[in-house]
């Protein structure tokens, strides 16, 4: 998506809280490593806040506006006390400032060298072409899907699974969604609910392949795309809009039909509260 925001590494918290998340007992784990389609029941429609009022913390923690219910951080940061806290990952690209985390077999290549992201050019793309490339990707991602639930975060959300299309055909759609369905085999079985993060034309078929719960969708009502995330995942889709790119104004917004249950206006850097640049504003009806 190319909207999508990313944390600025200088702003993350380095604390971290622990805590306790429990969301499978009694109900199953989903087995997904196949890629096949699902006999289950979504962990959102068991666990996963019913259009829950929220926030998006992304570029630093503080303290959530009052009422809200789900606040969503870096996988750096703590989860906040008292809250459905989720836990963001990028988990198809390099991190700024995180190269040396990954081993040089996991990056994308080409005649060039390793392949950027455009948009975010201190990024590098991470090779899901192959199962031995997902195994090296999983070997570094995983370790940090268990750290966020045993810091005590409820659920978690998964960057650029769109990222195959920036990779000048080198990755597709099926490379990503096998290792999507990893990702969300593995977050299950430690107890948290996963989320989508945009993508929005592929959802249909991560939500029914990878089993994923909810959608954090970014401008989802200014490129007309809520539908495609509420049809699949009905009020378990966070969205977020930006002051900068309203193609109309947010009441309005908040009155179209298609707009998900859940959502609100944040400032392009999501910086913290007291911060000069930031906004924060919710649908008031919802």
């Amino acid at each position: 998506m190319r909207h999508r925001f990313r944390p600025v590494p200088s702003l993350r918290a380095a604390t971290a809280a622990i805590g306790a998340a429990v969301l499978l007992a009694g109900c199953g784990s989903v087995m997904a490593g196949d890629g096949g389609d699902h006999d289950r029941e979504s962990v959102a429609e068991e666990t996963f806040p019913h259009a829950p009022v929220f926030d998006y913390q992304l570029g630093g923690a503080y303290s959530s506006p009052a009422g809200a219910e789900v606040v969503v951080r870096d996988r750096t940061a703590p989860p906040e006390v008292g809250t459905y806290s989720v836990c963001y990952v990028n988990a198809f690209q390099t991190q700024p400032g995180e190269h040396d985390l990954w081993p040089d077999e996991a990056l994308l290549r080409d005649a060039s060298g390793p392949v950027i992201d455009a948009e975010w050019p201190d990024e590098i793309l991470l090779d899901t072409s192959t199962p031995d490339g997902r195994e090296r990707i999983l070997d570094t991602v995983a370790p940090w899907v268990r750290g966020c639930a045993a810091d005590g975060f409820r659920g978690v959300e998964f960057d650029n699974i769109d990222s195959f299309t920036r990779s000048g055909g080198a990755l597709t759609f099926a490379d990503n969604l096998a290792l999507a369905t990893d990702l969300a085999r593995i977050a299950h079985a430690e107890g948290l609910t996963v989320g989508q993060k945009n993508a929005a034309e592929f959802t249909a078929e991560l939500r029914a392949r990878a089993g994923f719960d909810f959608a954090v969708a970014e401008e989802c009502a200014a490129y007309e795309e809520c539908a495609a995330y509420t049809a699949a995942y009905g009020d378990a889709v966070l969205a977020v809009e930006y002051t900068d790119s309203l193609p109309r104004g947010f009441s309005a917004m908040c009155e179209d039909p298609d707009s998900p249950a859940s959502m609100i206006l944040r400032d392009r850097g999501l910086v913290v509260a007291g911060d000069h640049a930031y906004v924060y504003e919710r649908c008031s009806a919802r």
